[in-house]
């Protein structure tokens, strides 16, 4: 068996190497669609990849806050909700906002293997100086913990967030808030609140310009100075979670908002619209992608298909000797699989280059110089050389279907 298939992968070589011209037009198409293949979809799957990585490490991948996303009713309605009885003119229960007994949401969310979990408390104030006036809001944080579930640290131009913790009434801005107010680190300003006459804040740190999450109207201060500032001593309305596991972030908090009854929206939840927005891209990008293969594939084609034809007469022969139609079949599909094969392997150089090109660029940003993240993972080379495989095989199983079909009677009769 072996002696035979052997047989007929010669004969398949010996066809390919006697039309060279067309053998290397089939060939450089391949390696062409495949190398393209591996630099479009490093560049789409390598920025997706970036993309989602900073929607993960952008926040906590679990943000459990005050709000409930089924509201308990009021008493009355409570009691008398069945009966009939019409209620007016009754006082609405309103409740201090907070979570109540954080302390037991905290402890539950550290309980998570792998997970830490960090209490804040937001809140407007406004920022004055020299009468200008700056609505922001202000997160009150416990600097060690929050650098270890968020990336701030990071985005911060000038100081860190453990300057918080020794600075008294220490708050960090953003670098376009500051620039609007008039003020350097170092600086001192007024930050009064609804339950607050005012005190004074010094500037401890700058957030990096274009950090829209942060810069926009955000300022960090320590947990315990924004409870004394907002009027709200021991209290806290968020508690952000990390995970080991950022994927387990919708499992776990629907968890904990089961058992607690406070919200918890994972990073999944808060991102729905972007992640499927990327869906839809993937589509698009696999299709146009997977249509540079297909054409490259039209090169096997040809050339098994004029293979067919210029060898009537040598598959006559072979038919009438005892060649089945299956061999015949095997032979010009094992010539597309070569064309696939030699084509794919210079694909790879060459979409190796490619890669290699597009990851040397450097772009300014924001000061920082960036590269194109790409995804240089062997699964890309894998799906093009697997796509590769397959379109050549259909390409040459096509022709090779009208191989075996022929009749050595009429063909041998017709040559005589």
């Amino acid at each position: 068996m072996i002696g035979r298939t052997g047989f007929l992968v010669g004969i398949a070589l010996r066809h390919l190497s006697r039309r060279r011209r067309q053998t290397a037009v089939a060939v450089s198409g391949v390696a062409v669609g495949v190398g393209f293949f591996l630099a479009v979809s490093a560049l789409m799957v390598g920025s997706q990849n970036d993309f989602i990585k900073q929607l993960i490490d952008a926040a906590p991948h679990i943000i459990i806050s005050d709000e409930l996303r089924s509201p308990s009713p009021q008493p009355g309605t409570r009691v008398f909700g069945n009966g009939a009885v019409d209620l007016h003119g009754y006082k609405v229960r309103t409740e201090v906002r907070g979570i109540k007994d954080w302390q037991a949401v905290l402890a539950a969310a550290n309980a998570v293997p792998g997970a830490i979990a960090s209490p804040s408390l937001t809140g407007g104030v406004t920022l004055r100086l020299g009468g200008h006036d700056e609505a922001i809001s202000i997160v009150g944080v416990e600097p060690e913990i929050e650098t270890r579930i968020s990336t701030i640290e990071d985005q911060l131009l000038t100081g860190r967030l453990r300057d918080l913790e020794t600075t008294q009434g220490g708050i960090i801005i953003g670098e376009d808030l500051a620039r609007r107010l008039g003020v350097r680190v170092g600086d001192i300003v007024a930050a009064t609140s609804a339950t607050s006459s005012g005190r004074s804040m010094r500037v401890v740190g700058l957030f990096k310009k274009g950090q829209t999450q942060l810069s926009a109207g955000v300022g960090y201060v320590l947990l315990r100075e924004a409870q004394s500032l907002l009027g709200r001593p021991f209290i806290i309305n968020r508690i952000g979670v990390r995970l080991a596991d950022p994927y387990a972030a919708e499992t776990v908090a629907k968890r904990l908002e089961t058992r607690f009854g406070y919200k918890a929206e994972s990073w999944q939840e808060r991102s729905a619209d972007f992640l499927s927005l990327l869906i839809t891209r993937n589509v698009i990008m696999y299709s146009v992608v997977s249509a540079i293969l297909l054409v490259a594939s039209f090169g096997i084609y040809t050339v098994v298909s004029n293979s067919v034809s210029d060898k009537q007469r040598d598959i006559a022969i072979m038919r009438s000797i005892g060649f089945s139609e299956g061999d015949l079949q095997f032979i010009f599909v094992v010539e597309g699989l070569i064309l696939a094969l030699i084509g794919v392997l210079f694909g790879w150089l060459l979409g190796y280059g490619l890669m290699a090109i597009l990851g040397s660029l450097e772009f300014p940003i924001r000061g920082d110089i960036e590269h194109i993240p790409l995804d240089r993972s062997p699964r890309q080379y894998a799906i093009a050389a697997a796509a590769s495989f397959f379109a050549g095989a259909i390409a040459a199983w096509l022709p090779s279907r009208k191989a075996s079909r022929v009749d050595p009677v009429d063909i041998l009769r017709g040559a005589v």
